[in-house]
């Protein structure tokens, strides 16, 4: 069997797709695959995650799983999904970098399933919206902590994704940017299930839809009506046009709380973070979803 983590991270449009999963879950059956949300995570995740002393065993953890498995159908595929599996709010900013347990949680994941291939789907988000988000998530006294003993300015992807890297080698990685969610949000979903490129899903542009204006919703839709595959270049390209176009200012801009977050910090966040993508986008044996 094929395990799939799909990981968050945090603040990104994990609800959309987990909505989009579930609007096709007869396609995602038929494609011998199973998807849970929180639920194991909460059950029997957490608990295998505390550390070595206090966890119970593989067996346990494994057989408490398998009882989540629906009757009467063949999962070759299971999906779990939540940002949980590579760390709580807590340590979503900690040691100077995102999730600095995410290595050892997706090295405990390879061997908890080391009969089976783990396979990371995380979205990654531009870390100066994505920053003020975590900490304005945190009471005062963490965030005070981590302002005080953390140069937030070398918080970047890499090291995380480096972390996973060596920890855990085996586990394949795919990402994305969740700035583009709304026009590969499919393609994620094929990508979780393992379907053809040019699978059509039910509501897969309900995201985008609920993005852009009363005028890009018409023009989405006769493009739609042209029944192109979804991995179709002139389709992708005039995609992507109505989405510029007719992007609603006030549903794809987020006001920042944290004080003292300022534009300027917000455009050099911006300006490492595509740094870092273009270097990601290179990285051998990862895949990286692009619209």
């Amino acid at each position: 069997m094929q395990m799939v983590i799909q990981a968050g991270a945090h603040f990104t449009d994990h609800d959309p797709l987990l909505n989009l999963l579930q609007a096709n879950v007869q396609l995602v059956a038929k494609s011998h695959a199973a998807f849970w949300g929180m639920r194991p995570f909460r059950k029997i995740f957490r608990p295998a995650l505390k550390p070595a002393a206090d966890r119970p065993s593989h067996q346990d953890t494994r057989a408490r799983f398998q009882k989540l498995m629906p009757q009467g159908q063949q999962v070759d595929r299971a999906i779990l999904s939540s940002a949980l599996y590579l760390g709580e709010r807590a340590s979503i900013i900690m040691d100077g970098q995102f999730y600095a347990n995410a290595g050892q949680r997706m090295s405990y994941m390879d061997h908890l399933f080391s009969d089976s291939s783990v396979e990371l789907f995380m979205g990654l988000r531009n870390p100066g919206s994505f920053i003020p988000k975590v900490l304005m998530l945190l009471s005062a006294p963490e965030r005070e902590h981590i302002v005080a003993t953390t140069d937030l300015s070398c918080l970047s992807w890499l090291a995380m994704i480096e972390d996973i890297r060596d920890l855990a080698p085996d586990v394949k990685i795919t990402l994305w940017s969740n700035e583009d969610s709304p026009l590969i949000l499919g393609d994620i979903a094929r990508a979780l299930v393992g379907l053809p490129a040019d699978t059509q899903l039910d509501q897969e542009y309900a995201l985008l839809s609920s993005l852009i204006s009363d005028l890009g919703k018409q023009e989405l839709k006769g493009l739609r009506e042209q029944r192109r595959p979804p991995n179709d270049p002139i389709f992708r390209g005039r995609l992507a046009q109505i989405f510029q176009q007719h992007a609603l200012t006030e549903a794809i801009e987020e006001e920042v709380e944290l004080p003292g977050w300022s534009e300027d910090i917000i455009a050099a966040f911006t300006e490492l973070y595509e740094q870092d993508l273009a270097r990601l986008r290179t990285m051998p044996d990862l895949r990286f979803l692009n619209p």
